[in-house]
C-alpha cells in the first residue's frame, strides 16, 4: 500500500510539473496565457487626468487574476477589483484606454534561473486595451477569481464602493526571447490553454 501511495505521488508531481512547464518562445499565445495566469499583479499605465499630469503615462500596480489559482489554467481575463477613489481609475473614467504589462520576474521561474527581470527569458506580456466594469452576469466568475488569489480583498472597506473589472484586450506582445516582440491577436490568445 505505501508502495502505491509512493508511486502516485511520484505520478501526481510528475504531471504537475509537465502542466506548470513553461512554454517554448515558438507557442507566444500559449506564453501569453501563462504569464498571466501565473501572475498575481501588474502594472497598470493610463494617461493621466490628474492637474499637473493631464494626458502623461501614468503607471500603477494592481492585483488581478485570471482565475483561481493552479494548473487549470484560467480565462485568459485578466480581472480586477476596482474604487473610484483610487487615481489610475479617475484616470480611467476619463479614457478607459489603458496597458497592461505582466512578468515573470515576480514569480519563482526568473529567480530559478537567475533571468533578470528585463532579460527577455523572464518572460512578460504586454497587453493594451480598456478597463470596464463586469456586468451581473461575470460578477460571480471576477469575485472568485480575485478573492481565492487576494482572500484579504473580501475585508477592504465597504464603504469605497468597490467593483468588479476587467481588461478588454484589444493587441497583445510577447517578450519571452531575444530578436524582438511578438505580435499575438486576442482570437490565437483566448484559442489556447497555457
Amino acid at each position: 500500500m505505501a508502495r502505491l501511495l509512493l508511486l502516485c505521488s511520484c505520478v501526481s508531481a510528475l504531471l504537475l510539473a509537465a502542466v506548470a512547464a513553461i512554454p517554448p518562445p515558438e507557442e507566444a499565445a500559449r506564453m501569453a496565457r501563462y504569464v498571466l495566469h501565473s501572475c498575481d499583479w501588474g502594472a497598470l499605465a493610463t494617461l493621466s487626468a490628474q492637474e499637473g499630469l493631464r494626458g502623461r503615462p501614468f503607471a500603477n500596480i494592481f492585483s488581478l487574476s485570471d482565475g483561481p489559482p493552479g494548473p487549470c489554467g484560467g480565462s485568459g481575463v485578466p480581472y480586477l477589483y476596482l474604487t473610484d477613489m483610487e487615481i489610475s481609475v479617475q484616470d480611467l473614467e476619463v479614457n478607459s484606454n489603458a496597458s497592461l504589462t505582466v512578468s515573470l520576474a515576480q514569480t519563482p521561474y526568473c529567480r530559478k534561473h537567475k533571468y533578470d527581470p528585463q532579460n527577455p527569458l523572464c518572460a512578460h506580456i504586454i497587453f493594451v486595451g480598456s478597463i470596464v466594469k463586469v456586468n451581473d452576469s461575470e460578477a460571480g466568475i471576477a469575485q472568485k477569481a480575485l478573492f481565492t488569489r487576494h482572500p484579504e480583498m473580501e475585508s477592504w472597506p465597504k464603504d469605497h464602493n468597490w467593483f468588479f473589472a476587467k481588461f478588454n484586450i484589444t493587441n497583445i506582445w510577447v517578450l519571452d526571447y531575444f530578436g524582438g516582440l511578438k505580435i499575438v491577436t486576442p482570437e490565437e490568445y483566448y484559442s489556447v490553454k497555457p
